[in-house]
């Protein structure tokens, strides 16, 4: 940064155009759009005397004037590039996570990412979810390709709402419509089930599905696949209506967004048991058979893929099963293969970007607000000692939504740790799944007063997160990318 008299410039934000200057700035304590010339017009702010910039405030009026601008300010789709989630709940992570991208360079970056559950509990929109990564990444001067994330769409409204926000990227999650008993049901109960399936919405018929699948050999490279009637009927009892629900969800995507370019990701890894190689085969095949175009699909892997911690599981049964499921990929797209829950899996990336040859979209979110809440342990111990508390509390409750094992017994109360040994719990499995899951009980209560001290004190926080955020795309940078 740059200070010049009582502001403070974001030299990495300039911007000389026409014949005006824009910048980001800090001033009072406040950060403000700076503009100096003639190129005001469209924006909302002040002047305060003929010789200062005008400043805008960061609404999101000015945010989407400056995307109208410059156009790498606006999301764009990335294809099958290796690429990144970066969830931020706080919306204050984008500059760190553009600092890892930009140290590491082997990914390109979804830079707006949040889910309707996450913009629930944070309290934010979908608008103001790409309006604060706008301002991050003009704070860096990101002038490449980035993607915004509508993640874990359920309904048309959502996918409404996100298309009026100028998302890029939708994923579908139909998990309401999976049928889990499927994967254990007898034979005559998958009968009966099979009948009942919406086959009108399908476009289908039981008997033209079983001619489809049934009696014939599927070469996919080094896999090779077939189907029995019990193994046909429990993927497609498990699956069927999840299959329909994404197909009506595509169509209402596509006639919504036009002539705008988008991508799709499928999302049917919040279920109850593993989607086999068989299963992800007829996913994938029925949704290309409904005219569903989609750039990654996350299947539910083998092990246990819970929050904030590393991978829970074989890894040898792991790369086994995953290589099956990246050469169907490439067989049947190619598409990326995606990783939910991704944060902090280190022992299964590099697996994930040897197998996948670059098709690949690593998605994180939580483990972005844990590295803040390290900031915080490092800058102001007595608000982590308050945050750690009512994780103690609410933990129990919390965790209700969430696929988490943590044991609350092993996670010590803030009483017990001096200062500099509170950034210790966040090294816990235990500790960061209860940091992790209580975010939405935090905020409700510190909100304001964390994102202050956040903001008081950034390099802090985008040194901290950057150095973790570059652990994940490190075992990806000899990952060859496909565009």
């Amino acid at each position: 940064m740059v200070s010049n008299n009582e502001i403070t410039v974001y030299a990495n934000s300039v911007i000389d155009e026409d014949g005006t200057r824009y910048f980001l700035a800090r001033y009072e304590g406040q950060k403000y759009l700076g503009i100096i010339g003639d190129g005001a017009e469209g924006f909302e702010g002040k002047q305060y005397s003929p010789s200062d910039p005008f400043l805008c405030p960061l609404t999101s009026a000015n945010a989407a004037a400056l995307r109208g601008r410059f156009s790498w300010l606006c999301p764009q789709t990335l294809g099958l590039n290796t690429s990144a989630g970066c969830g931020d709940r706080l919306g204050l992570a984008t500059p760190g996570h553009i600092r890892a991208v930009r140290a590491v360079g082997v990914m390109q970056p979804i830079l707006a990412q949040q889910s309707m559950r996450e913009n629930d509990r944070t309290g934010r929109t979908p608008q103001e979810v790409v309006d604060d990564a706008t301002w991050g990444i003009f704070q860096e001067g990101w002038r490449e390709p980035w993607g915004a994330d509508a993640d874990h769409l359920k309904t048309t409204e959502h996918i409404d709402v996100c298309v009026e926000a100028g998302y890029t990227f939708y994923t579908i999650d139909p998990g309401d419509h999976v049928d889990n008993d499927a994967h254990t049901a007898p034979l005559a109960e998958l009968q009966e089930k099979m009948q009942a399936l919406p086959w009108e919405r399908l476009r289908d018929a039981p008997d033209d599905l079983k001619n489809n699948f049934m009696g014939r050999r599927f070469t996919l490279g080094s896999v090779v696949l077939e189907f029995d009637e019990t193994s046909l009927l429990r993927a497609a009892c498990k699956y069927g209506a999840a299959l329909a629900h994404t197909a009506e969800m595509y169509r209402h995507l596509a006639a919504r967004m036009g002539e705008r370019p988008f991508e799709l990701e499928v999302s049917v890894d919040e279920t109850e048991t593993p989607t086999s190689p068989l299963e992800h085969f007829l996913v994938a095949s029925e949704l290309a058979r409904l005219g569903v175009k989609w750039v990654s699909l996350a299947p539910r892997y083998i092990g246990r893929f819970e929050k904030g911690v590393d991978y829970i599981g074989d890894l040898a049964a792991f790369e086994a099963e995953f290589a099956r499921h990246a050469e169907i990929a490439r067989a049947l797209g190619p598409y990326k293969l995606s990783l939910h829950s991704g944060s902090d899996k280190f022992s299964i990336y590099p697996i994930v970007s040897r197998l996948a040859d670059g098709l690949v979209h690593l998605k994180t979110a939580g483990t972005s607000y844990l590295e803040a809440l390290r900031a915080i342990a490092q800058v102001d111990p007595a608000l982590f000692r308050d945050i750690l508390g009512l994780a103690h509390e609410r933990y129990e409750t919390d965790k209700a939504s969430y696929h988490v094992s943590a044991d609350l017994s092993k996670v010590p109360t803030s009483d017990a740790l001096a200062d500099d040994e509170l950034a210790s719990v966040l090294e816990l499995f235990d500790g960061r799944q209860v940091l992790h899951v209580t975010f939405g009980s935090v905020l409700d209560r510190f909100g304001q007063q964390l994102k202050d001290v956040l903001a008081a004190n950034e390099e802090t926080h985008y040194t901290v997160l950057a150095s973790h955020f570059a652990r994940h795309l490190e075992p990806f940078r000899n990952a060859k990318s496909d565009s």
